[in-house]
């Protein structure tokens, strides 16, 4: 049960390298000039998943720890890193979401959508270091 929170975070964040790059050609062409296809479909259905999840891995987080040590809390950087995420992962998710009900080019918010979720995406890069060291302190 342990492993099941750092598995499907590694799993999710690969899914999110993809869907970066998906969304790298979008941003060539809307602010760069240079013509590229974008998927549009896949990069929404695959960038909701991959936030869904990233939320899902801090509930479950929450649940592990407490199951497993009673307490929440306890594993530092690891922590507070998912609490700067969480309000990330809403405005990327409610951003996405803006932009795929009223298709359009856009300038501020698409920018604003893709600096957030590549910051998204550095920041659970880094939970791989903190994670990796509350599995050496507690688990290994």
């Amino acid at each position: 049960m342990l492993w099941f929170h750092p598995v499907l975070q590694a799993l999710t964040t690969l899914l999110a390298l993809y869907v970066a790059f998906t969304g790298l050609n979008r941003f060539l062409t809307q602010h760069l000039q240079i013509s590229r296809p974008f998927q549009w479909r896949i990069h929404v259905q695959l960038g909701k998943l991959a936030i869904l999840l990233w939320f899902a891995g801090f509930v479950g987080g929450l649940m592990v720890a407490r199951m497993t040590w009673s307490v929440n809390f306890i594993t530092g950087r690891h922590y507070q890193t998912a609490l700067i995420m969480l309000p990330l992962l809403i405005f990327g998710y409610l951003s996405g979401i803006i932009m795929d009900a009223h298709k359009k080019p856009r300038g501020l918010l698409s920018l604003l959508h893709a600096a957030n979720n590549i910051t998204l995406l550095g920041l659970a890069l880094y939970q791989f270091w903190t994670g990796w060291a509350v599995l050496r302190e507690y688990l290994l």
